[in-house]
This record gives structure tokens, sequence and C-alpha cells, in this order.
């Protein structure tokens, strides 16, 4: 619930739709959720990445606090607005905003802590291993 954009209706949403979060990395915690994009290819023929499968539920609680990350945590917001300036449609941003949340939300979990604005220093190991939530120079996190 440190996260802004994240209410107490959706922390509880996502602790007892995922009880994964927390134990697995940010790319199974998108996949499971439905959030990572699957490429369709087949030979030279390139169709477009889509998300699918997955809990959709997960991702409907997901939609309105990825909103409401947009406008009140600087991060994501940064995110959104280089997928927007990117050419990217609306929706495509959102959903990238949503799977930011919640591999920042399972990272967090997953380290014990909450999120602040600046990240952590590297001095301390458990610093060091919380380089998967670190806010790079655009706002997009990087995760290992």
């Amino acid at each position: 619930m440190s996260i802004p954009g994240v209410s107490r209706v959706t922390a509880a949403a996502l602790l007892s739709l995922m009880p994964e979060l927390g134990r697995v990395d940010g790319k199974a915690v998108a996949s499971l959720a439905g959030l990572a994009p699957v490429t369709r290819q087949s030979g030279v023929w390139q169709g477009q990445s889509r998300i699918q499968g997955g809990r959709a539920r997960v991702r409907r609680q997901l939609y309105m606090p990825a909103l409401a990350s947009i406008c009140y945590n600087p991060d994501l917001r940064a995110k959104h607005r280089q997928l927007v300036a990117q050419g990217k449609p609306g929706k495509v941003a959102v959903v990238a905003v949503m799977r930011k949340l919640l591999v920042l939300a399972n990272a967090l979990l997953g380290q014990d802590r909450t999120w602040s604005p600046d990240p952590p220093s590297r001095s301390t190991p458990a610093a060091a291993a919380s380089a998967c939530v670190t806010a790079g120079p655009a706002g997009d996190f990087s995760h290992a």
C-alpha cells in the first residue's frame, strides 16, 4: 500500500489473487497475471505483440490503480509519458504501467520493504539486492 496509487482494496486483491507475490521473479509474476507481451510471428511474418492468458481478475484489479499511479507516482508517470512520446497507443502505455506496478509490488514484497521515491543507497548488500526496483533515467524500472 506504500506505492502511490495502490489502495487497501487493491493490495488485498493482489495478495488474494496472486499468493505467489514476493516469491517469484518479475517476469514470472507478469506472465502469471497475463501482462507479459507475447510476440506472434512465424517465419518471415511478424504480427503484433499482445498480452494474453494469465489471470484476468488481476488485470482488472490493476487497471484503475495504474491510472491513479500515472497521476501520483512520479516514476510510473515518467514511464507512461515516455511510451506515449514514442508513439505507443494510450492503452498499451497503461498496460505497461500495470506490468511495472505489479513487478514493483512483487519486488517490494520479496524484499519486505516499502516504496520510497528515492532508490536505496548502494552501500549495503540489501541495497545491492534491491537493484531490481531502482528507477533509471527515464523512470524505467529494471529488474533481474
